[in-house]
């Protein structure tokens, strides 16, 4: 099962979200057919909105990170909830392009340059926006700059996918460490020199490491306060029902024009790829 760890440390001076999120990326990549680079990108972002999604108060509040890029995967768009429950897709499922040259996947240069946008809708007038350029295309680094450009928290992230032969997901996850405004410069030395040894995050997964062992080589000698634990799943709650709903918001007249035009309709739910089917009959119910 996928699940986050909510973690503090350091008498609260730090926060830790850490996830181990495979199932969650493996059932996108079933959805979406997706290639290696487009599976390492969108498993990276499904993994962030989950731990993302886990700070959010309010069972109503969501939150959806959009990328768009210039390179061949143009980008992709994933939400969650509170539950740190998501969904997402990709706009070019299938990109293929040579690793880099440490034989990585290479997302930054499928997806390109370009933005990167997070929209929090916390139930207010308006939702909340922030974005910034895309500094490096690797989702882990970029959010790292929009956490501290937008939200000024000082954190550290970082997100892994590794693709298996068959192009199935091997292991996905990842970490967000924030570090609050009180906590001491010990702490924070500390914390950026295990940052910058630490072998990459499915590595250690590889390795057989769970996710509290991964936790604790990062912040076990600073008291680890373990505060919950976080099922994740990749959850689509599209429906016949929500589709009549999206369908009769559209008014009379619109109906009537998809009938006379048509003689049905045909939506498409981009998060499951499921397809929705309304003849003539259909239409004349809903109206």
């Amino acid at each position: 099962m996928d699940y986050i760890l909510r973690a503090t440390a350091g008498e609260g001076s730090v926060r830790a979200f850490i996830a181990n999120t495979r199932e969650t990326v493996q059932q996108a990549f079933l959805y979406h057919q997706t290639s290696p680079v487009m599976s390492a990108a969108l498993g990276r972002a499904l993994t962030a909105v989950s731990m993302m999604g886990s700070m959010l108060k309010s069972d109503t509040d969501l939150i959806t990170i959009k990328i768009n890029g210039n390179g061949e995967g143009k980008g992709l768009v994933v939400t969650g909830d509170s539950k740190a429950r998501v969904k997402g897709y990709v706009f070019n499922p299938v990109v293929d392009i040579p690793l880099k040259p440490n034989g990585k996947l290479d997302v930054q240069n499928a997806l390109g340059e370009g933005t990167l946008t997070v929209i929090k809708d916390l139930g207010l007038k308006e939702p909340y926006v922030g974005q910034i350029p895309l500094i490096s295309g690797e989702i882990a680094e970029d959010l790292t700059y929009y956490f501290a450009k937008s939200e000024q928290t000082p954190s550290a992230v970082s997100l892994g996918v590794l693709v298996d032969r068959d192009y199935s997901i091997k292991q996905a996850g990842g970490f967000i460490i924030q570090v609050m405004p009180d906590a001491n410069e010990d702490i924070i030395n500390a914390l950026e020199n295990k940052l910058a040894t630490m072998k990459p995050f499915t590595t250690l997964l590889e390795e057989g490491n769970s996710i509290e062992d991964i936790l604790n080589m990062l912040l076990g000698e600073f008291n680890v306060n373990i505060l919950d634990k976080i099922p994740v799943e990749y959850y689509c709650n599209c429906s016949r029902e929500r589709v009549e709903k999206a369908l009769i918001s559209l008014g009379e007249k619109e109906i009537q024009d998809i009938i006379k035009e048509d003689k049905g309709a045909n939506l498409h739910c981009h998060f499951c790829n499921k397809d929705y089917v309304f003849n003539e009959e259909d239409l004349k119910k809903l109206l």
